[in-house]
Formats: structure tokens, sequence, C-alpha cells
């Protein structure tokens, strides 16, 4: 794989930590307002963000990652978010995920991380329909859970730490290492490492990530820029 980089262009949130990308658009979440917002493709403005078909607010908090399927967006709450502002009586106690109206925001339902601890990442799974994937960071694992009771379904072993944004694809799953700037690909039926992206500087460094038509578009919550990635095998 020689994988090239590309500034696309600039999140309207200075810390976004979760992105995805849909035939309507591109979401991008806030970590610190916990807002999504949709942003439209195509031509960007002279500060180099796109234009903003919507936004809304929600209840999660701390957030940091992002999917979209069954007609939701699915949210990580990595637990409640004093470090930037007061309490809020719908902040997560400890990593959650809360499913939300992408018209509305409404939160639809929500659920707490088997075990506790933080999450930075979640994916739904196009492949098994009614399932996702986390990042259960209190066990250094990422997870699939089948959506309507919770079960596990997988535990895989993370091989890095501080694990951020997932991509399932056909034969296996994506997980970004955002401190090792490495975006490592497992097998889902614990193969171990696959395949990688390193990202060297001075690109920006990698956070949320997303599937896109051909290769990958992550977020840095540090910079508030987002790249593509471009794969040639």
């Amino acid at each position: 794989m020689n994988p090239t980089f590309e500034k696309m262009f600039r999140a309207p949130y200075s810390v976004p930590n979760g992105i995805q990308d849909t035939a309507d658009g591109i979401w991008v979440a806030d970590q610190v307002s916990d807002r999504l917002a949709l942003m439209r493709k195509g031509e960007k403005d002279e500060y180099g963000v796109l234009w903003m078909i919507r936004e809304i607010p929600t209840e999660s908090s701390n957030t940091s990652g992002l999917t979209l399927g069954d007609g939701a967006l699915w949210v990580a709450a990595n637990g409640d978010g004093s470090k930037w502002r007061e309490a809020r009586p719908s902040d997560a106690k400890s990593g959650e995920i809360l499913k939300v109206d992408p018209e509305t925001g409404h939160t639809l339902d929500r659920f707490e991380l088997s075990g506790g601890g933080g999450t930075h990442g979640v994916e739904y799974d196009p492949f098994e329909p009614g399932t996702l994937w986390l990042t259960t960071l209190k066990s250094q694992t990422l997870t699939q859970i089948r959506i309507s009771d919770g079960a596990e379904l997988r535990v895989l072993p993370l091989l890095y730490g501080r694990a951020h944004g997932v991509v399932r694809v056909e034969d296996g799953i994506w997980v970004v290492h955002t401190g090792d700037r490495v975006i490592v690909k497992l097998g889902v039926e614990g193969e171990g490492e696959l395949d990688r992206i390193d990202v060297p500087l001075p690109n920006p460094e990698p956070h949320g990530l997303s599937a896109c038509d051909d290769g990958f578009f992550y977020c840095d919550a540090t910079s508030g820029w987002v790249v593509k990635i471009r794969c040639d095998v």
C-alpha cells in the first residue's frame, strides 16, 4: 500500500473528534460543544471550510466518535464534559453510545459500555447489520455488539494504545491509534494485524476515521483539519 495524504478542509469546530462520510454530505462531531454538522462536499471558502447543510445539538458529552446506520447517527460519549464546561444532566458518567436522530439531534436511545471505561470510536457494521464496533478502552479491546440486546459478538485485542476512529471493511476492520500515528487493519476473527497505514509528520494527527469513495477521511482534533487518505495498493 502506498498512501497519499491531502488536507481537504477545516472542520467547522475547533476540536473535531468524529467524522462520517455519507451520500448526503460529511458529518463532523465536535468534542467540546457536542454538536454535529453536516457539510456539503465540494468547494470550500477562503478559510478552507465547506458549506454547512445542517447543524444539530446532541446530549452527548466529550464526544469522541461518530457513525451512521439504521437511519440514525451513533455518537460515542467519552464520559462527562466537565473538562470543557459545566456538567449537564445528560452527560455520560463513563463511556456511552447515543443513538441520535440526524434531523433533530434528539436522543433515540443510549447505553453504557459493558464493563465501563471510555471510548474514542464507534462504527456501524455494514456487513453485519444491527451491530456496532466500539473501542472499549478500559480493557484495551475492540468490541462488536448486537444493538438489540447489547450482546458481545466479538472482542479483539488492540495492538497499540489510544485507539480512536474505526472503519469496518469487507475483509477486516481499521483502527486509528492516535499516539502512534498509525491506522491498523485487524482481522475480525482474531487474525491480528493484516495491514497498516503510517501517518508521518507533518501530516495532521489522525483521530476520527471514515471510509470514503477511494480511501479514508480522518479528522484531527488538535488542528481542526480533515485529511483524505488515498490508498494505492
